[in-house]
């Protein structure tokens, strides 16, 4: 936003503040809070703390906005749980969706860098990964939740610990009981903090990354919670009608046991094996280009199969030698001489395929929200190394991006159709 059109919505965005950051403990901290707010939403090219104060004017003190971040010690956890609640009433959420990217990195000084997957670059690099919660519906969503992945060479008790790292953890400023937990665990994490503070939201969203852990699915279903995941090609599955075969009982040894009479197949092969003949067209939003009559909707042909997920995880959470029932979703667009994407869910069997691909499409929301907070709001600005001044900017970022959506929503006509 220019200097203009912060002055503009200056009002609107000082009761933004006020309301968000009631939290904090002192009358300084709400001043910094609302500073750095202004100077992540101001135009310019880096959002880290010297080439905001630099342009913040008057304002722009770089020592308190350096200590604000950095060292200030003040819970992010009670600014989102604020925030949470804001947009919880302005979007009305549909779901949480879950999701990481990368904050690259030149070197190894900043808490929980490592050489590891994003694909925020597509490859292995050194880099942070943040894990996320976003509450989405579709016609906005908010990042409200945040941690830092530490991966396993910075944990002192895993096998993989690197002693430069792990000797660093209190320069960064690393809690001692912070160690190496998996992504989707932090996932589960987050759900529950954000439970914690009265958010109901009984369905998740995830990729691969994530829907691939039978162990972060069985998680939302103890939790309650329904759920739309991507998996990868590979994933292994009995057909839905698959039926149990129990052999005959020979007289001796132990009786056999019920069984499935054939090996599970990936679901790739159960796709293929319906065939092309089971693909329905599907249009489940409008997208950017304009089309006919408005903008044009988004489309594609997609297979959707009842299948019984297998694996050891599964198995040993059932009661009884039955596999519990899933739904399939497969996305084979024409002219593709196989599926290019799949989901699973455990959505009620008469839910309706368009609905189905709606939901598993909304993740797009949720890279919408990384590029705009990355190339508008200066998610991956940060230059401090601590662990407490990473959370601390994550949230703040949060907080300018949740801002930015409530002044569109407050100015998209109400008969508009979802962007």
């Amino acid at each position: 936003m220019t200097p203009d059109e912060i002055a503009a919505v200056r009002g609107e965005l000082e009761a933004f503040a006020a309301e968000v950051f009631e939290p904090f403990a002192r009358n300084d901290q709400r001043r910094w809070g609302q500073v750095y707010l202004r100077g992540l939403l101001t135009d310019g090219k880096r959002k880290s703390v010297e080439p905001m104060a630099a342009r913040l004017g008057e304002d722009g003190n770089r020592q308190a906005l350096a200590h604000f971040i950095t060292t200030s010690p003040w819970d992010p956890a009670h600014i989102r749980a604020r925030l949470a609640w804001k947009m919880e009433a302005a979007i009305r959420p549909a779901a949480l969706i879950f999701d990481d990217t990368g904050f690259l990195k030149d070197g190894n000084a900043s808490a929980c860098v490592s050489r590891q997957y994003t694909g925020t670059a597509g490859k292995v690099t050194n880099c942070q990964v943040g894990v996320s919660l976003h509450l989405a519906s579709d016609h906005a969503s908010a990042a409200v939740n945040w941690r830092l992945f530490l991966p396993q060479i910075w944990d002192p008790a895993a096998p993989k610990a690197d002693p430069d790292r792990v000797a660093r953890r209190e320069s960064c400023g690393i809690p001692d009981d912070v160690g190496h937990v998996e992504k989707w665990q932090l996932a589960l994490d987050m759900a529950d903090e954000v439970r914690s503070w009265g958010i109901e939201v009984p369905l998740a969203i995830a990729d691969a990354g994530y829907g691939d852990a039978a162990a972060f699915r069985l998680g939302l279903n103890a939790r309650g919670m329904h759920y739309v995941v991507g998996i990868s090609t590979t994933l292994s599955a009995q057909p839905g009608d698959a039926e149990l075969v129990t052999a005959p009982y020979s007289g001796k040894g132990r009786p056999p046991v019920p069984k499935y009479p054939d090996p599970p197949r990936s679901v790739k092969e159960l796709v293929i094996a319906a065939g092309r003949k089971a693909a329905r067209p599907v249009r489940w939003r409008g997208g950017s280009r304009p089309g006919t009559g408005g903008r044009r909707r988004m489309y594609s042909r997609f297979v959707a199969l009842r299948i019984r997920p297998a694996g050891r995880e599964i198995r040993q959470a059932t009661d009884g030698p039955e596999l519990p029932e899933c739904r399939l979703l497969a996305e084979w667009p024409t002219g593709e001489s196989e599926p290019v994407q799949f989901w699973l869910s455990d959505l009620p069997a008469d839910t309706p395929l368009t609905t189905l691909v709606r939901l598993a499409k909304l993740r797009w929301r949720i890279e919408h929200d990384y590029r705009e907070m990355k190339q508008a709001l200066g998610l991956a600005h940060f230059e401090g190394r601590t662990w407490g001044g990473w959370h601390h900017h994550v949230t703040l970022v949060s907080v300018a991006h949740a801002f930015c959506t409530l002044q569109r929503l407050d100015r998209t006509p109400k008969d508009a159709a979802p962007a």
